[in-house]
C-alpha cells in the first residue's frame, strides 16, 4: 500500500467508492472534451452522413479519448477529476509515467466498457435500458476485481503495473502562516 523506503511520504489507496464518484466527473469532462472534437470534425468533414464518415467519427473520438488520458496521466499523473478528487496514478519506480504504459493502461481500461458492449452486439441489445444495464453490470463486475487485490486497485492498474494513490489534502494558508 506504501513506499517502504524510509523518508519517503506514505500515499494510501484511493477507496472504490471514491474512484467511482471520480469516474464520474470524469465523464462530465471527457462529454466537454468529446463535444468539442465533434464540432471539429463535422466543421471539417462538413456533416456528411455516409459510413465513412460515421467510422471516422467513431474513431477520430476514440483517438481524442486516448488523447485526453494519455496526455494527462503522463504529464501530472492525473486528469482534472482525478485531482479534484486527490487521486494521482503512479507507476513505482518512475518519476512519471511512460508513454507506453500509460496506452497499455488506456486499452485495458476499456474493460470497464467492452465486455458489456459485447454482449450488446452478440446478443443484440439495442434498447437503452438493456445497453444500460449491461455497462452497470460490467462496470460493477469490473469494480469487483479492486475487491479480490490485496492492494485494492483495479485489474487494468494490476496488468500494466500502475496505481491509483490518494494525495493528501492541500494544507491550508491558514495553517501554513501559524504554522511560521
Amino acid at each position: 500500500m506504501s513506499n517502504s523506503t524510509p523518508g519517503t511520504p506514505t500515499y494510501s489507496t484511493p477507496t472504490i467508492r471514491r474512484r467511482l464518484i471520480g469516474i464520474i466527473y470524469e465523464a462530465f469532462l471527457l462529454i466537454a472534451v468529446e463535444a468539442l472534437v465533434l464540432v471539429i470534425f463535422m466543421l471539417v468533414t462538413g456533416n456528411r452522413q455516409t459510413p465513412g464518415y460515421e467510422h471516422g467519427r467513431q474513431f477520430t473520438l476514440f483517438l481524442a479519448t486516448a488523447a485526453y488520458f494519455i496526455h494527462f496521466w503522463t504529464d501530472s499523473g492525473h486528469t482534472l477529476a482525478m485531482k479534484t478528487w486527490r487521486i494521482k496514478l503512479v507507476k513505482p519506480g518512475y518519476a512519471r509515467l511512460p508513454i507506453k504504459v500509460a496506452t497499455a493502461r488506456f486499452m485495458l481500461a476499456w474493460g470497464w466498457f467492452l465486455p458489456a458492449l459485447l454482449v450488446c452486439y452478440v446478443f443484440k441489445l439495442t434498447s437503452k435500458t438493456e445497453v444500460g444495464v449491461a455497462i452497470a453490470v460490467g462496470m460493477a463486475a469490473w469494480a469487483c476485481t479492486a475487491l479480490f487485490d490485496k492492494d485494492r486497485q483495479f485489474l487494468h492498474d494490476k496488468l500494466v503495473g500502475t496505481r491509483l494513490i490518494s494525495l493528501p489534502k492541500p494544507v491550508k494558508k491558514s495553517k501554513l502562516a501559524a504554522a511560521v
